[in-house]
């Protein structure tokens, strides 16, 4: 749920602790505390000035304790301290050494788990003045040595099963371990050096060694060419096999490929506006970004005029919708527009209803493999996830031709989505009651890091906070390479207040028209970005 606000916290952004009490005193070297959990030497302590001031938290670890009372499980303490700690601070406990000590006692008896070794059965023969044969069999295989030296007569030990077991036995850090020995063919009251056994020994283990990597080696080989075949299978799907594919082929075709299709992401409908103006082919429309939603009406009046001037529209769903907010987005649903997502279920869901349904880069598509599976499912189309390099996005869109894939080369994706709104974190306000932030007062939020930069926060239809990158991606010389893989849609997000959505689409107008003609690749979109984009993953992989 949301609850744990203070669990972290903008001033203790890590692992605050457990809150025990308060100082109150601090004398002779010794701060004096009331806690409701006793406090032992070296315990890591912190304590935290009261709300409302710009004192910053001290901490150590807990020199000499010593107990003044204990009443009504309130414990009073005495604390040898490194540091003067005011009157009225908290006390957390932030490392616990008892705790701590267990946490070792429990694995500390912890050995690794004896080899696994396979067992090898030894069958001995011998008579005096002949030469000692031993067969060493593990399943199939069979070693069988023999030694350099006849056999004698005993003057003092002769050769037993104890001998026999002790010397044969010793496979060190050998695959084998002795299992049965029969001694049933050797004479009684014979005599070999322990060297001669030992030597054998080896020259078995050694054979048996050797046929051993052999085996493995080629089940490895067969392991390594069933894994292949199996990858080869998922990925060979050709439009007359495969519904979701052929249907994607079809709609790719329909949706201008002669020319390339320019897809534009945004979440206000002047911005749809200005891109269709600027010559996008299709318009996503994210309606849960920000608050406040748009009337559905007007969303559904714009999809019309934008079918009706021969461009696509298509809505795209929230990638996390919890049962109690689907009554929130059934009348977007409602509208039978195609859909993005990037949730697994809503994408079987909807195409299983047939609905044209693409599967979004939160989907996770890293391979050939899990591409097939989500054409299985029923998607018309996938954009593979924005971590792939270049190449990598050529691997897995191979099998297809490029056919039915969209790569996003402007944008910032969404790095991850919070539960805790960071406004109503901010003002100290409740998801219920802190819409006015992000609705009026509060449109354009952003998160800096200590390097200086900003991570643009969108707060959506949940009051949760999406957080974009932090620059946008810009891949356009990447581009000719995408497309001589194949690729023929490229997506463009819009999810910041200051994008400029015309001039931005018109320069990859320009750029994808360019490759239509096989001429130079238009350079307009950098000239309109400038120099503050990231070139993503595309040349870099993670």
């Amino acid at each position: 749920g949301r609850e744990g606000r203070e669990y972290i916290t903008r001033t203790q952004p890590d692992n605050r602790g457990l809150e025990l009490g308060v100082v109150t005193a601090f004398r002779d070297g010794e701060v004096i505390v009331e806690v409701r959990a006793p406090i032992a030497e070296r315990d890591g302590l912190g304590f935290e000035p009261p709300e409302g001031g710009h004192l910053e938290s001290v901490g150590f670890s807990a020199g000499a304790v010593r107990t003044i009372r204990v009443q009504n499980g309130v414990h009073t303490q005495a604390i040898k301290a490194r540091k003067t700690v005011p009157v009225g601070w908290r006390v957390v406990r932030s490392a616990q050494v008892a705790l701590l000590e267990d946490a070792r006692k429990s694995f500390a008896g912890v050995t690794r788990a004896p080899r696994r070794r396979v067992a090898v059965d030894v069958r001995c023969f011998g008579a005096a003045g002949a030469l000692f044969k031993a067969v060493f069999r593990s399943g199939d295989d069979e070693a069988t040595v023999r030694s350099v030296t006849s056999l004698a007569p005993a003057s003092k030990r002769a050769l037993d099963v104890t001998q026999l077991r002790e010397q044969l036995g010793r496979m060190g850090e050998s695959s084998f371990a002795l299992a049965d020995l029969d001694v049933g063919g050797v004479a009684e009251g014979l005599f070999l050096p322990v060297s001669e056994l030992n030597r054998m020994r080896q020259e078995a283990v050694g054979e048996l060694e050797s046929v051993l990597a052999l085996r493995v080696a080629s089940d490895r080989e067969i392991r390594r060419a069933t894994i292949a075949s199996v990858v080869e299978q998922g990925t060979a799907f050709t439009a007359k096999g495969t519904k979701g594919v052929e249907r994607e082929r079809a709609a790719v075709r329909a949706a201008r490929d002669d020319r390339g299709a320019v897809v534009a992401e945004v979440w206000r409908l002047e911005d749809a506006a200005a891109a269709l103006e600027a010559g996008a082919d299709e318009i996503v429309f994210d309606a849960f970004l920000r608050h406040p939603f748009v009337p559905v009406t007007r969303v559904a009046a714009f999809a019309a005029e934008a079918v009706a001037r021969g461009r696509a529209f298509r809505l795209r769903r929230p990638t996390i919708v919890r049962p109690e907010e689907q009554k929130k987005i059934e009348k977007w649903v409602a509208l039978g527009t195609p859909l993005l997502t990037g949730h697994l279920g809503h994408l079987a869901e909807f195409a299983g209803l047939g609905r044209d349904v693409r599967a979004d880069y939160a989907v996770n598509c890293f391979n050939a493999v899990t591409a097939a599976e989500l054409f299985a499912l029923g998607a018309s189309g996938i954009t593979p996830s924005v971590e792939l390099t270049t190449e990598e996005i050529g691997a897995v869109t191979a099998p297809w031709s490029g056919e039915g894939f969209e790569v996003i080369l402007y944008g910032r994706p969404e790095g991850m989505t919070l539960e805790h709104c960071v406004l109503g974190a901010a003002f100290d306000r409740t998801p219920t009651h802190c819409r006015d932030l992000c609705t009026r007062s509060h449109t354009d939020v952003r998160l800096s890091d200590p390097a200086g930069y900003e991570f643009p926060v969108a707060t959506d239809y949940a009051c949760r906070n999406r957080l974009l990158h932090s620059r946008p991606v810009e891949g356009s010389e990447f581009a000719p390479r995408l497309w001589a893989q194949g690729v023929r849609r490229f997506r463009l997000l819009f999810n910041v207040p200051d994008d400029e959505v015309g001039a931005v689409v018109a320069a990859y107008r320009a750029l994808v028209d360019s490759l239509v003609a096989g001429g130079r690749p238009s350079t307009k979109p950098r000239e309109v970005v400038g120099t503050l984009f990231t070139r993503g993953h595309f040349a870099r992989a993670v």
